[in-house]
């Protein structure tokens, strides 16, 4: 069986790309993973290259009881229900404790979607074929095996389709690929379009860049239907020439409760000890930002700062906007 270095890789575009000759398909929020059975051997690799299969014993069984003995399949592995399952509860899994790993693997269960072959069960390297062969020899495969936890994902030729996906909050976005092209290994050879939203969030603290006296990034929340102000993640890309007069604005407003809610997360093991530290406000400061997706009720990622909100009163700012 021949070795795969790392998958396709796709460019971030803002729009879905224009013309003829274009397959779509959802884009998931899970590990991207290569699945690889040779025989009784079944190996998970990340986009990285470092091997999964501990952490998810349970999907490793599966593709182990498998009839077919030969495959490598590219997908994404994901838990959780919702259109793309819980990000916070895959991350769980990269645990060193092996007996963590099998309790959650029984409490959560992994499913393995997949959306390309590279090794056909007859041994054909697909590789090289345009992607509708490809397509095809996935869906036949997973269609007869039937297996629970392995699904194929949805995909569509048709522009329209595509854009309802991106106009869906439930999705993370679109993948799109050339229907007549080869499987080209760490090549950006895919396009990849993000959901982006706008929210209107109290800033609830703030902390201090690594070094100097100024604003390093804003810690946002949002109310619920109790009252409570919620942290609901932060915003970094402040603008250099900014930064001096929005410090001292922020300075004027600590001495507040901050969030009433859930608070900021404790230190992760990237982290210098002042950028954990935050300074929490008085709820008075509104800011608009950009974001592209949301999980577990946090924004999955940073978000992009677009404007303050003085006409915005912060008890507008409500927990609703991330439906």
């Amino acid at each position: 069986m021949f070795a795969v270095a790392a998958p396709m890789e796709a460019r971030a575009m803002d729009h879905l790309p224009e013309g003829d000759g274009w397959w779509f398909e959802p884009k998931w929020d899970g590990f991207r993973c290569l699945a690889f059975r040779d025989g009784a051997e079944v190996r998970l690799q990340a986009k990285s290259g470092k091997p999964l299969a501990r952490y998810f014993p349970e999907v490793v069984a599966r593709l182990a009881a498998l009839e077919t003995p030969d495959f490598i399949l590219d997908g994404e592995l994901l838990v959780g229900g919702g259109a793309n399952g819980s990000f916070e509860t895959l991350q769980l899994r990269l645990h060193p404790s092996e007996s963590r790993v099998r309790r959650l693997a029984r409490e959560t269960p992994a499913s393995l979607t997949v959306f390309d072959m590279l090794l056909a069960p007859d041994g054909r390297d697909l590789r090289p074929a345009p992607l509708r062969e490809r397509r095809a020899a996935l869906q036949t495969f997973v269609e007869r095996l039937d297996a629970p936890g392995l699904s194929l994902t949805s995909g569509s030729c048709e522009r329209a389709v595509a854009e309802a996906w991106l106009a869906d909050p439930a999705r993370e976005g679109v993948v799109a690929k050339r229907w007549d092209g080869p499987y080209l290994e760490s090549e950006r050879a895919m396009v990849k379009v993000k959901r982006s939203r706008t929210a209107d969030c109290v800033v609830g603290g703030f902390r201090y860049a690594a070094k100097g006296d100024l604003v390093g990034s804003l810690l946002l929340g949002l109310y619920d239907d109790e009252g409570h102000l919620n942290h609901v993640g932060f915003t970094s890309g402040i603008p250099a020439a900014e930064k001096p007069a929005l410090t001292r604005r922020l300075e004027t407003l600590r001495g507040g409760p901050g969030f009433t809610g859930s608070k900021p997360g404790g230190p992760s093991r990237w982290a210098t000890e002042r950028s954990t530290v935050w300074t929490p406000l008085r709820p008075e400061l509104v800011a608009e930002v950009a974001f592209d997706h949301v999980s577990d009720g946090r924004f999955r990622h940073g978000t992009r700062l677009v404007r303050l909100r003085p006409d915005k009163a912060p008890e507008q700012c409500r927990m609703d906007q991330l439906a």
